[in-house]
């Protein structure tokens, strides 16, 4: 039973209805796993053994969905009295109070929370390296990124360290790093399943979604944490259908829109050659393919990263050392320094507080440099004089880009196009070149603005064996028709059973 780590969830289910297998037999080959391949991956941050082996024995024989499926968690979601870090020194400690609905939803299904998986920090990254606790690597070439910001999930279920495993998705942070692990990602509508208990990034474009082998285990652990919640009022009040009837094998009288912006200059070669054969295995399951135009594409990286960084330095505005995480405060005789600055002929309106020191102190040592450089960026896109000229503006354009995947989804029921623009870069390549690091979700960054579905598939191998992955998108609550086209795609190939 030592292997069970490289069965799908789907496959584990099964055993565990037979009778064959415990829950508790799960969890034991996966730590080995951890124990044996972790230390080169770096995928897990918190790790509670001895929880998860409890939580694990009070699951065997059940009846519930997941029967105990083990499930790793993205640090950025909350878990009742377990470490959630969001892989900053600022949370360093934090411990929350309750849990995320998704938490409490995978718990009512019979999951066992997995612990928590590695991230850029506070989901500020699209390579994994920006996390406190060191970087996450590649499974396929560990000189090379996992992708991020949900990086430290994706490479866990990669590598067989993780079932299943959940992750946010801000402007590609799921469906990115399954691209570049060779795993099935999914990012949700906006609205599909709740963010309450979710540490906010940018509120109006997080989504939870999963991070599996399979299209039918994406399929079964999105059926478990969508749905309605009150204690989210962007949560959408929609009917969740059951996916798994939307299992077929063939795409027959399906029309899928290739838009020419998705496939213009400096997509690598090797990723348009892999996405060419994907449309030609899709026409042979019956769909039909349309040539269509996002003409407001060339805006959504500019508008993303004003939006985005200006929701995030509200967000983050609540970490200051008062309530959550570490507090640091200057050492020097405060008394003596205010009296000497009078003596110097500095007013009363220019001397710090203990308070404004302890603020500047802990956020100086706290957060990490892209989270100090999406601070300054969102203050000055929100602050006086530039709000109108920034913020404003690039929320109409967004309202644009959202126009263009409507008029599109009344021609075509899919849009196809590549996750990423090459196949994982090396470690360290860009961390010193923000824009060229941003440029990395220039594929997905559009579902989160225009607030659909989309959902990213491994279609092949470069001649470095590493992953290539293939964005489906669809109109907003569609996840079901994401599954029918991923689900008809794995039926024929390989590509999601090839191993790092």
């Amino acid at each position: 039973m030592n292997n069970l780590y490289t069965k799908t969830a789907m496959e584990l289910i099964e055993d565990i209805s037979k009778g064959k297998i415990s829950s508790l037999d799960i969890v034991e080959s996966l730590l080995d796993r951890i124990d044996k391949e972790d230390s080169s991956i770096n995928a897990f941050v918190h790790l509670d053994r001895d929880k998860i082996i409890k939580d694990s024995k009070n699951l065997n024989g059940s009846t519930s969905k997941l029967k105990g499926i083990p499930v790793a968690i993205k640090d950025n979601i909350c878990v009742e009295d377990e470490l959630t870090t969001c892989c900053s020194k600022i949370l360093e400690g934090f411990r929350p109070p309750y849990n995320a609905t998704v938490i409490e939803k995978l718990k009512e299904a019979g999951a066992v929370c997995f612990g928590k998986t590695n991230m850029d920090e506070f989901a500020f990254g699209s390579s994994c390296e920006t996390s406190c606790y060191g970087p996450t690597y590649n499974p396929w070439d560990t000189d090379r990124v996992p992708g991020g910001s949900s990086g430290g999930s994706a490479a866990a279920v990669a590598n067989n360290e993780a079932v299943m495993a959940l992750g946010s998705d801000t402007g590609g942070s799921i469906r990115q790093p399954a691209a570049l692990c060779g795993v099935v990602g999914l990012k949700p509508t906006y609205g599909r399943v709740s963010r309450y208990g979710l540490i906010a990034f940018a509120s109006s474009l997080d989504q939870i979604g999963p991070i599996t082998r399979t299209v039918e285990d994406n399929a079964l652990l999105l059926q478990v944490i969508a749905g309605h919640d009150k204690k989210d009022s962007t949560s959408a009040d929609i009917e969740v259908p059951d996916y798994s009837s939307f299992f077929k094998k063939d795409l027959n009288g399906i029309k899928i829109g290739l838009p020419d912006e998705y496939f213009a200059e400096g997509l690598n070669p090797e990723v348009r050659e892999k996405v060419e054969e994907s449309k030609k295995i899709l026409e042979s399951l019956g769909a039909s393919f349309h040539e269509v135009s996002l003409p407001h594409t060339e805006y959504a990286v500019s508008v993303y990263y004003i939006i985005a960084t200006a929701e995030a330095s509200s967000n983050l505005a609540r970490f200051d050392g008062v309530q959550y995480g570490i507090r640091r405060q200057k050492t020097e005789n405060r008394r003596q320094k205010t009296e000497d600055r009078i003596a110097s002929g500095a007013k009363s309106h220019e001397l710090k507080t203990p308070l404004i020191d302890m603020y500047e102190k802990t956020r100086g040592e706290g957060f990490g440099e892209e989270a100090k450089r999406r601070i300054l960026l969102g203050t000055y896109a929100l602050s006086s004089g530039y709000y109108e000229a920034y913020y404003l503006k690039a929320q109409k354009v967004r309202t644009l880009i959202k126009r263009d995947f409507d008029d599109v989804f009344k021609e075509c029921d899919f849009i196809m196009t590549p996750t990423t623009p090459a196949p994982a870069f090396k470690k360290g390549e860009k961390i010193n070149d923000p824009l060229a690091m941003y440029l990395s979700d220039i594929y997905t960054i559009s579902a989160n603005l225009a607030g659909i579905p989309a959902i990213s598939l491994p279609c092949g191998f470069t001649k470095d064996k590493l992953p290539v992955g293939l964005q489906i998108m669809s109109k907003p609550f569609n996840e079901g028709g994401l599954f029918n086209v991923g689900y008809a795609f794995q039926q024929v190939t390989d590509f999601h059973k090839e191993k790092s």
